[in-house]
């Protein structure tokens, strides 16, 4: 069984700054892109980042040059650097892991989310 857990949401200012973790843990023997997603209330869920397992990054427009995505592939974790951080930007962020290979199966995997709260 995979897990993603998530860590190190909280409450922020405007303007400060987090980083989110995520770690999968499992049999697992490669996981393809794994990345971010936030869901504000009322609204969808939404794409803020991704990386694929050679390192290559995708960033919604609305965050580039703020975020930052990185990933440890031996750890199979991921994480999410915040930089000046904005309230419109208050949600529960997931993360995602997309092809996660084990001995049973190839599938995709989402945490149970973290809270980011920024205030204004």
């Amino acid at each position: 069984q995979v897990q993603l857990v998530e860590s190190g949401g909280g409450l922020v200012q405007a303007g400060g700054s987090l980083r989110l973790s995520c770690a999968a843990s499992g049999s697992i023997f490669s996981i393809n892109a794994m990345g971010w997603y936030r869901q504000a209330p009322g609204k969808q869920r939404e794409l803020v980042a991704t990386i694929t397992n050679r390192g290559m990054p995708n960033y919604a427009d609305s965050v580039q040059g703020r975020l930052t995505i990185f990933r440890d592939n031996a750890k199979n974790r991921v994480y999410l650097q915040m930089n000046s951080l904005k309230p419109e930007e208050t949600a529960v962020y997931y993360c995602n892991a997309d092809k996660v290979s084990t001995p049973r199966s190839i599938m995709d995997y989402w945490g149970k989310g973290t809270l980011v709260t920024v205030s204004s």
